[in-house]
């Protein structure tokens, strides 16, 4: 494959679309569409970037015996979706700073204990370049309703046993559906 260039289509509040021209290896051109946090990449090398965009949180509680979830309207997929509370990193804040807030916003949570965080990993690498850096700890609190106004968010603990039969009935995100079964078989 041999990078041939990008250009910028269209420039949102979040996400920017680009094509991205390249000539296959029976050389013929192609336009690979995809979307990116970032509103200025015009070179392959700033496709791949340096810093993690969001958080995704992976929290159980004290016992270590329920796992957080959230159950959010998302719109693209026109339905309920059952993924780790997760959401973008502010200017200046470390993924850590960033995962307490998000819990908190998102659920009304403590994230008390962090345990560890995975390195970076795409959200949806068939189409972005958006990443992320897990974060692994426990939580405490009473839930709360989110305090965004823009997201519909229902969260909640949920055992080994309760995971089981979401997954059978209900739409994960990718990454979520997997920790959750891996979890769950403990």
């Amino acid at each position: 494959m041999e990078w041939k260039g990008i250009e910028k289509k269209e420039e949102g509040k979040f996400i920017t679309r680009y094509d991205i021209t390249y000539e296959t290896v029976d050389h013929k051109e192609k336009v690979y569409e995809m979307i990116s946090r970032n509103k200025a990449i015009e070179s392959q090398e700033q496709l791949r970037g340096e810093k993690p965009d969001a958080v995704v949180i992976m929290a159980t509680d004290e016992s270590g015996e329920r796992i957080v979830l959230s159950k959010e309207f998302r719109m693209a997929a026109g339905s309920w979706v059952y993924n780790f509370p997760a959401g973008l990193i502010d200017p200046g804040e470390t993924p850590e700073q960033s995962a307490k807030r998000e819990l908190r916003e998102e659920t009304g949570l403590e994230l008390y204990e962090i345990n560890d965080e995975l390195g970076l990993s795409y959200s949806a690498v068939g189409f972005s370049n958006e990443m992320n850096v897990c974060v692994i700890g426990k939580a405490r609190g009473t839930f709360h309703e989110s305090t965004s106004t823009v997201e519909e968010i229902e969260a909640g603990w949920y055992t080994k046993a309760e995971i089981r039969k979401l997954l059978q009935t209900e739409r994960f995100a990718a990454r979520t559906q997997a920790y959750c079964y891996l979890w769950s078989r403990e």
